[in-house]
């Protein structure tokens, strides 16, 4: 008998379906998909053969929806920026795949290396920058997907913009 609780299991817990919980499809919750951006990032083969690099503007490509989300691959040559933005009703990852960005927030500064993640909640203000002299690619997902990416003056995301984001520690 087993001292520390009262509760035993016989024969095989798995021939209990009830009591497991079906694979999901797509993902539903903020763990599931910081688990898909990983993922992503970790099979280079998914978007290693689609990043341009455009020396005039930030290059974009929709890698992937699903049910109310989108995952976008960006590339950002030296000196590129995003300028100071929200992503109206839609919450966001955002992971680095490869080289350096800088986050520029109300509350200061943070530079992102390779592997890097931030989760960021709806209307979060902030700039990404490619400070460095290599180019490098990041990978978004949005839920929901974006429909609009409102821009602030610097001034303006300096005062008002609510700083909801958070670093994902990898394990």
């Amino acid at each position: 008998m087993n001292s520390d609780s009262d509760l035993q299991i016989a024969g095989d817990i798995l021939e209990v379906p009830h009591l497991l919980q079906p694979a999901r499809e797509h993902p539903a919750t903020v763990a599931e998909f910081v688990g898909l951006a990983r993922a992503i990032a970790a099979d280079r083969s998914q978007w290693e053969h689609l990043v341009q690099y455009d020396a005039t503007s930030r290059w974009y490509h929709r890698l992937r929806t699903g049910p109310g989300y989108e995952v976008w691959l960006l590339s950002w040559v030296p000196g590129q920026g995003s300028g100071p933005h929200d992503h109206g009703r839609s919450s966001g990852i955002l992971t680095l795949l490869q080289g350096e960005l800088t986050e520029r927030t109300e509350r200061g500064t943070r530079a992102l290396d390779a592997g890097a993640q931030r989760v960021f909640a709806p209307g979060y203000v902030h700039e990404v920058v490619n400070d460095s002299l290599e180019p490098a690619v990041s990978l978004h997902v949005y839920y929901p997907g974006l429909t609009e990416m409102p821009m602030h003056s610097a001034r303006c995301a300096a005062a008002v913009a609510p700083d909801i984001a958070e670093d994902v520690v990898t394990a």
